[in-house]
Parts: C-alpha cells; sequence; structure tokens
C-alpha cells in the first residue's frame, strides 16, 4: 500500500469582479475497495458563504459553495491524504465472454447488474457513430473474454490517438476526438467509454490524479500534472476493472480516484455559475506526493 498528500489548487481570475458564485466541486478522494481516504480539507478564498459537503446520485463526494462577496480572483485549495493498494493481477484469458455480460444487462436480476445498467447508455459526450461502432468490433469477437476485449481496446486507442492538450477542450464529444484521432486524458476515456457502450456494455468515467514523481526507474505517466481520466468496464466475478488508455495500464496504486460518473460533465472537478467576471482565466496546479 501506498500513502499520498494531494494538493490540487484551482486558481479563477476575472477580467472584472464577480459578484456572486455558486460552485460544486468533486475534488475529495473517494472511499473504494482498494483506496482509503483518511484526510480531505478544502480551503476557499474569498471564504464562502456557505459550503455544504454531501454525495450526489453516484456516491460521490462533493462540496456545495456560495461566494457572496465581490472578487476578481477565486482560489480553490484541496488537500488530502490517501491510502492506496495495488490493483488485483487480473488475467487475461479470465472473466466471462462479452457477449454473456451483454445479456446480463439486457435483462439485469441482480444488484450489482442493475447497478451498471445506467452506465450502458450514450450521453452528449459519448454518443457513438458508425465509425466509433466499427472501431470497436475490431476488438470484440465472437465469444472473447470481456477482460481481453478491453484490454486490446486501451492499448489499440493509447496506439491510434496522439496526446495533444491544443487538439480539444472540456466540451469536445467522443465521436469528435475520434475524427481528431488527438486529445487529452479526457477524450481518449470517453473514447475508450463510447466503443464499449457501443457494444451494448457498462463503462463509466473515472476522475482522479497520478503520482507526480514516480520511484527511480520508473516512467512519469502522461496526465500527471493536473486531474486524470480514465474509464471502468463492469465484468461480473471481477467487479469493475479500471482502464488508462492514456498510458495503456491497468490503474493501480499511482492512480488515486476521486469521483466516477457516465462521463464528464457528471464528475467536473469545478462547476457552476457567476454573476458578473466577464471573461477569465483558469490555473490549475496538481501535486500528488508519497509520504
Amino acid at each position: 500500500m501506498m500513502t499520498f498528500a494531494v494538493r490540487h489548487r484551482t486558481t479563477y481570475r476575472y477580467t472584472r469582479d464577480v459578484a456572486y458564485s455558486r460552485l460544486v466541486a468533486h475534488l475529495a478522494p473517494r472511499a473504494t475497495g482498494r483506496q482509503q481516504s483518511h484526510a480531505f480539507d478544502l480551503s476557499i478564498t474569498p471564504a464562502p458563504a456557505r459550503n455544504v459537503e454531501r454525495c450526489d446520485f453516484f456516491g460521490n463526494r462533493t462540496n456545495w459553495f456560495t461566494v457572496a462577496q465581490r472578487h476578481l480572483e477565486l482560489e480553490i485549495l484541496a488537500e488530502s491524504r490517501v491510502v492506496v493498494s495495488p490493483s488485483a493481477d487480473y488475467g487475461a484469458q479470465n472473466g466471462p465472454s462479452w457477449e454473456s455480460v451483454r445479456g446480463a444487462l439486457e435483462l439485469p436480476r441482480a444488484a450489482e447488474a442493475l447497478d451498471a445498467v445506467q452506465y450502458a447508455f450514450d450521453t452528449p459526450l459519448t454518443a457513438v457513430n458508425a465509425d466509433v461502432v466499427a472501431y470497436a468490433r475490431k476488438s470484440f469477437s465472437r465469444a472473447r473474454p470481456l477482460l481481453a476485449c478491453v484490454l486490446e481496446l486501451n492499448t489499440r486507442i493509447h496506439a491510434d490517438f496522439t496526446y495533444d492538450g491544443k487538439a480539444t477542450d472540456t466540451s469536445t464529444t467522443a465521436r469528435r476526438a475520434f475524427e481528431l484521432r488527438a486529445g487529452v486524458c479526457q477524450d481518449f476515456a470517453h473514447v475508450g467509454i463510447a466503443a464499449v457502450r457501443a457494444m451494448g456494455l457498462a463503462a463509466r468515467y473515472v476522475s482522479g490524479y497520478l503520482l507526480t514523481h514516480p520511484p527511480p526507474g520508473q516512467e512519469r505517466l502522461v496526465g500527471s500534472d493536473a486531474s486524470h481520466a480514465w474509464f471502468s468496464v463492469w465484468i461480473p466475478s471481477l467487479g469493475w476493472v479500471d482502464f488508462d488508455p492514456t498510458n495503456d495500464v491497468l490503474p493501480s496504486s499511482q492512480h488515486i480516484t476521486v469521483a466516477w460518473g457516465r462521463d464528464f460533465a457528471d464528475v467536473t472537478p469545478v462547476h457552476g455559475i457567476i454573476t458578473g467576471g466577464s471573461a477569465h482565466e483558469v490555473e490549475v496546479g496538481v501535486d500528488v506526493t508519497p509520504l
């Protein structure tokens, strides 16, 4: 197991005064089967008039806060301490075939299947077209184990897409990223989700962090300078299995889970409404340090 300290600083700078902000933050790490959250603190400047923490529909810890005083700059600092265990050692041939999993989702009876069904449908950011469907089918041959299918898909996205922070933005859809064959971790996760759902299966979007400075001898993973993203696929008997197409790995002790949902829109780190402000700039810095 590894213990990490996480600092995530988000600074908004406006060209005109903001009179009122009402925002929602997904910045607190989740408790999962292999992750424990030992501490979390959220500092907001200017001080909010109201700050409430609660779980959203997907069970993510969220902060809902209101800043009622005029401001030209808003700083949100989230500090966490988490303990992460390595992921299971999956064998590529283990688990059910993808057709049998699709059948379980078509007539869900078990509680896990009923929960997974909500992640099997298109969303505005993950809707597919014929090209995405054709791309997905290349990895889903007849009677093949679902785990093996998605492992191959994960590798293909990593090989076929170029990491380019200027090619896309937070509103880019999976179809557009597929056309460009470029984007960032959010786009690669959306493409993976779209491809899996195109086969009638359940996939969810996961936001989180990566270890900023890996141990000596290990390669630094792409996406460690800011929030990272990957996707999970529901595989009966194995549960939800994570896949990181940006780095072509199965997330393990270097990946810290913050939140999950149907796509990025469900787990945006900070979003909401403001009155005033006009144009603005956003500066984000993330530092994940092993303790």
